[in-house]
């Protein structure tokens, strides 16, 4: 059974990968828009590569034989099936990257190399790499007598093969990290002023072009552009902890130590001769089938700042500015209004601000005795973090959760962790070797001989950047019961212990996965019973083997089960007599999906939580997370609508067929932009909220000129 209905983990967050592909060749996203598509899906491989792919390598080191529990593969297999996908893959996004670019030529931007370029471009190339570039390079010789230089993760390289009597010796000259990347050209003096030609080239270019002037002694026999990318699978061992007097040291060791792990990935521009590719692969420790060999930029990021150069919005998204949320009154303390009921806001067609607006009102509350939140990641200037600061430095007591393994996001967190205690702040880390995912944050209020709280649960991070692209949802609520839960478990991550249960937050480890499993086994019941029976879950993975089996059972037992997974989903929906009234999901659109919703139950009966937790083992048995239910009756029809829209998506949500491949959804209905309808309800909710408050005011002023 399992290998007809789960999927690999790898290869199906490589069909992820590939339907972003598809928004780099949908004609219907603006042009700039698409060519970011392209930096995206680059962004997103090299980080699967230095996570999942060095965590694959590491197994096959260790555990060659061990098979993955879903698809029966073992690492090595994996490994080939990677490769072979990407290799795939690779080819579509240079075709989709070419097209892009011919396009732009028409909109005045064009990419050129030296040999493109005008005579009177080359000269003015060839004066700025001998005045700009030139001083600065430093090459160098790999030979027999001298070790081949140490290749950072994600630089670019160019790559000589040097003619040699005692045999293959190799230049290496660094090509980024040192030099503006995107290069322009003279401008034609008879360009438009109003539409400019933005003629540039990449520095590598220009740097492999002339490269050979800087090995005068020797012949040249080919070249090409290099880029390694290196693991980062490494974990705080207890030999790491023994170098160092707390977790904070043994991070910053770590994270030193993972900029010297070994390659994973080896990707070129231009083809090398079999002993010149074999002598560099001996000398990355790769195989030759590890090589990509890519007809694009080695690297794309440079893509961002060629669409902030650009100033013609018809080539990308119309602007959205997140709105104020209709729930809310800017007459009001958001504490006051939290107290009278709850709120529900959705990034990022609602604005953050309300949020930052509560903590920087329980900074400056004098009633306020205590504030607590765990933190994942942040902004580069994070509001959230100064508003901590303020309040500790305010009196009160603010403990504070730093998630030190927030993968790529170490160094950020422990320069945070040292500002907050700077300010007065307690410190946790969390549990050994479980990272707190959740997003949680409990303010505490002495009203008199009364105490009042405040908890707020959220899916997506404190970070009010991503909450502009990253589509997600914060409860704010004043209920004493889902504040009792949290104040249990800011207790034991005091003391670095785990909650075992709950009244009515979910908390992983402990206690998620098993209620999830019996809300689940209650709609089986329901169906059994021959009642109406339903199940919608929108997570950003899937691959819990425990819940992927309840949820199959729940199919066979005729309960609806609609699925909306924006990534990895290792379980196949649609097969006959095993997942056939389960449906899979995926969208994939401006903003990235990133909110989790839980509902059992059909809607007269829906028991409906938001939450961090994605149904992945890592998420549901070997993190902290956090899911709350929601008991406000508007906020839960709001959910339950928001859910029904998604699933209606026939414009960039994909569905998933019985063979595991995904199709974009094409049917009889109305078109519907999911994302698109969500920009435009905050649109008219805040214009309906605007107009109410014009209605107000003239009524105000009468009232008081006739008082006058």
């Amino acid at each position: 059974m399992d290998g007809k209905i789960f999927d690999n983990r790898e290869l199906s967050w490589l069909k992820f990968n590939e339907r972003v592909l598809e928004e780099a060749q949908d004609r219907r996203v603006p042009l700039l828009e698409r060519l970011n598509f392209t930096a995206i899906f680059q962004s997103n491989l090299d980080e699967f590569f230095m996570v999942r792919v060095g965590s694959l390598f590491n197994k096959l080191e260790k555990t060659p034989k061990k098979k993955d529990g879903k698809s029966k593969m073992t690492p090595k297999e994996q490994l080939t099936a990677v490769f072979d996908k990407v290799k795939e893959l690779e080819p579509m996004k240079d075709i989709a990257y070419k097209n892009i670019m011919l396009e732009l030529m028409e909109h005045n931007i064009e990419q050129v190399t030296f040999r493109t370029a005008t005579v009177e471009e080359q000269q003015y190339l060839e004066e700025y790499f001998k005045r700009e570039m030139k001083p600065y390079i430093s090459p160098q010789i790999a030979d027999k007598k001298t070790p081949f230089p140490f290749l950072t993760n994600k630089e670019i390289y160019c790559v000589l093969q040097l003619q040699s009597k005692s045999g293959i010796k190799l230049g290496v000259i660094p090509a980024t990290g040192q030099f503006e990347r995107l290069i322009p050209v003279q401008v034609n003096s008879e360009t438009n002023p109003k539409h400019p030609k933005r003629r540039f080239v990449l520095a590598e270019e220009l740097i492999l072009h002339f490269a050979p002037l800087l090995f005068k002694n020797y012949t040249v026999i080919d070249k090409t552009l290099v880029r390694v990318t290196r693991s980062a699978d490494i974990t705080v061992t207890d030999e790491i902890y023994a170098q160092s007097a707390d977790f904070r040291e043994a991070m910053e060791i770590v994270c030193h130590k993972r900029k010297k792990l070994p390659p994973v990935r080896l990707q070129l521009s231009e083809t090398l001769s079999q002993p010149a590719l074999e002598c560099l692969c001996s000398n990355l420790g790769l195989d030759a089938d590890n090589t990509i060999y890519l007809k694009t930029p080695l690297d794309l990021s440079f893509v961002h700042k060629l669409y902030d150069m650009c100033d013609d919005q018809n080539l990308k998204y119309d602007k959205v500015i997140p709105q104020k949320s209709d729930s809310l009154s800017e007459a009001l303390s958001i504490t006051t209004q939290i107290k009278r009921h709850d709120v529900l806001l959705s990034y990022p067609y609602e604005s953050i601000k309300p949020f930052i607006q509560l903590l920087n009102e329980a900074a400056d509350d004098p009633k306020v005795t205590d504030i607590k939140i765990t933190l994942y990641r942040l902004a580069k200037n994070s509001q959230i973090i100064e508003a901590l600061c303020e309040a500790a430095e305010n009196g009160k007591n603010v403990f504070v959760l730093v998630e030190l393994l927030a993968r790529f996001d170490e160094e950020n967190n422990i320069a945070w962790s040292r500002r907050l205690q700077e300010a007065g702040c307690t410190i946790c880390y969390g549990p050994k070797d479980l990272k707190v995912h959740s997003k949680l944050l409990l303010i505490k209020r002495k009203n008199g001989r009364k105490t009042d709280y405040i908890t707020q649960i959220g899916t997506g991070n404190y970070n009010e950047k991503t909450s502009a692209v990253y589509s997600d949802l914060s409860l704010i609520t004043a209920n004493p019961d889902i504040a009792a839960d949290a104040e249990k478990l800011f207790d034991a991550l005091k003391n670095d212990t785990l909650l075992d249960e709950a009244e009515h937050l979910l908390v992983a480890p402990n206690h998620l996965r098993k209620p999830i499993i019996d809300m689940i086994d209650d709609e089986i019941y329901h169906a059994e019973n021959g009642e109406d029976a339903y199940i919608g879950v929108k997570v950003n993975s899937m691959c819990d083997k425990q819940l992927m089996k309840k949820l199959i059972e729940a199919s066979c037992a005729g309960v609806k089960v609609d699925l909306v997974v924006r990534g990895i989903c290792c379980l196949i929906a649609g097969i006959e007599g095993v997942s056939e009234n389960i449906t899979v999901t995926s969208i994939v659109g401006r903003y990235l999906e990133h909110s989790r919703i839980y509902i059992f139950g059909t809607p007269d009966r829906a028991r409906i939580y938001i939450g961090s937790a994605d149904f992945m083992t890592r998420n549901t048995v070997r993190r902290v997370e956090v899911a709350a239910p929601v008991y406000d009756q508007k906020i839960k029809k709001r959910l339950l609508d928001m859910f029904n829209i998604l699933i209606h998506d026939n414009i960039k949500a994909r569905k998933q067929l019985p063979d595991g491949t995904y199709i974009y959804k094409v049917n009889d209905e109305p078109p519907l932009d999911a994302q698109k309808y969500f920009i435009e309800e905050a649109y008219k909710k805040a214009k309906k909220k605007a107009a109410a408050k014009a209605r107000r005011k003239p009524k105000t002023a009468s009232r008081k000129k006739g008082e006058s």
